[in-house]
């Protein structure tokens, strides 16, 4: 991991983590690319219709305060996370769909 990433991940682990983790929700990074930090949001944030506006007042906010240098705008990556492919092959099986 470069120093710029652990950087990163650090401001994430102390400042953004643990108001996603209260409501059941983590990041992760995906690729950081001319100042534009690219993140998947993961568990209960993954597809919540506030999505966005945890992104804004949140994770941007506290990652371009504490690395301006680094990074001056953050991107949400919409994927579908594995634990919900996990959940919908489930309920398909489950109900012989």
């Amino acid at each position: 991991m470069s120093e710029e990433l652990r950087r990163i991940e650090a401001v994430l682990e102390e400042r953004v983590r643990p108001a996603l983790r209260a409501h059941g929700g983590e990041i992760a990074v995906d690729r950081l690319e001319d100042g534009v930090l690219y993140v998947k949001l993961l568990g209960q944030c993954a597809g919540c219709p506030s999505a966005d506006l945890t992104n804004e007042t949140l994770v941007e906010a506290e990652l371009t305060a504490a690395l301006p240098e680094l990074v001056r705008k953050v991107a949400v990556v919409q994927t579908v996370s594995d634990e919900l492919w996990e959940q919908a092959k489930r309920l398909l099986r489950e109900h012989h769909l």
